[in-house]
């Protein structure tokens, strides 16, 4: 009894992290959704070479596929819990491996560049808001517009005293009142940023205690020790 009491227990825990696990796939879906509604912009810019297309390209990809195999994992070992099926459980295990393994590169890459994504933006603004500053009138004027809506600012500090009139008629009027971009783009990435690091780490961990939970339950379920005892009983003889 106590060893079906302990695959009992094992069974709650595993349905309890499922749940979070849909949690923070929405949550995954819901920044990468947000990330792209304000960023996307940036990676449309006509450029000879647009050093943030690539990084956002494979960042909506990463997003995507990472909210699709936490909720199926999370679907496939709840089931499986339920059902005490041996390959749904496997299926749920090898979904949180995958996970696991490709938060960890994730993880890896911002502690080997950490300012890659913040540089990539800041080098595309830099060259929309040139190209419209030196370029002939109307050239790329409309591309820094849509840049300086998505973030909610305009322009950025001169290192003079005063801006040049090529730069006050960048920001007519009440535009020019906005934030400095280079401050907004800074912190609106820095926000999205560490809400992605902590997510990171949220779902690191609950992989390591589900990659766990699942192992232990599959070793259970294959060794016969599960509760579902139908079938399993002879009658014998008075």
């Amino acid at each position: 009894m106590g060893r079906w009491r302990g695959v009992r227990l094992a069974k709650c825990q595993l349905l309890v992290i499922g749940l979070l696990v849909l949690l923070l796939a929405l949550s995954v879906a819901a920044v990468t959704a947000l990330a792209h509604t304000h960023l996307a912009v940036v990676g449309r810019v006509a450029l000879e070479r647009n050093p943030y297309q690539a990084v956002h390209r494979w960042a909506c990809y990463a997003g995507m596929v990472l909210a699709a195999l936490l909720s199926l994992g999370a679907l496939l070992s709840a089931a499986a819990a339920a059902r005490e099926a041996e390959g749904l459980m496997a299926g749920g295990f090898l979904c949180f491996a995958l996970v696991f393994c490709a938060l960890a590169q994730v993880a890896f890459w911002r502690l080997r560049s950490p300012s890659q994504v913040e540089d990539a933006v800041l080098d595309v603004y830099d060259l929309v808001y040139e190209r419209a500053l030196r370029g002939p009138p109307g050239s790329g004027r409309q591309e820094l517009a849509a840049v300086q809506d998505a973030f909610g600012c305009c322009g950025k500090s001169s290192p003079f005293s005063l801006l040049r009139r090529a730069e006050v008629e960048l920001c007519p009027g009440a535009e020019g009142e906005k934030e400095d971009c280079l401050r907004g783009i800074r912190g609106l990435l820095r926000t999205l940023l560490g809400t992605a690091s902590t997510l990171t780490c949220l779902v690191l961990a609950l992989m390591v205690y589900a990659m766990l939970l699942s192992a232990f339950l599959w070793f259970a379920i294959r060794a016969g020790c599960g509760l579902d005892r139908r079938g399993r009983y002879s009658l014998t003889p008075r």
